[in-house]
């Protein structure tokens, strides 16, 4: 079997940071002097949503048989945890978004403090 198959999680992760450097470059950087903070945290949650494939690590023959079990699992788990939270995260935000409009909805009185009600809701 060619060295290459031996080096192909290498290739992945290298071939995946320059695809996210280059939509960055396009997409998301452009547009930071125009847009707030909590936009840009959407793809940036995303992003972290997909980190649940360092689960391969654990997986027999995507990883070589020497890889240590003291690295893999905590690597494993890890990142696995780490999408979870970004997902819940992504929930969370939109959550916070539904309680701002539902309250400045049920409370037509306070209408000034809306603006304030929106700053207390998304920071």
């Amino acid at each position: 079997m060619p060295e290459i198959f031996d080096r192909v999680i290498v290739l992945n992760l290298v071939a995946n940071t320059l695809i996210f450097y280059v939509a960055a470059r396009l997409y998301l950087l452009p547009l930071i002097p125009r847009v707030r903070p909590q936009q840009i945290l959407v793809p940036i949650l995303l992003l972290h949503s997909t980190r649940q494939l360092g689960m391969m690590f654990l997986t027999r023959g995507a990883t070589y048989p020497g890889l240590p079990q003291e690295f893999a699992y905590p690597a494993a788990f890890g990142d696995l945890i780490t999408a979870i939270i970004a997902f819940v995260a992504l929930r969370v935000r939109e959550f916070r978004r539904e309680a701002a409009a539902a309250a400045a909805a049920l409370a037509p009185s306070l209408r000034p403090r809306r603006k304030m009600l929106s700053l207390l809701m998304f920071g």
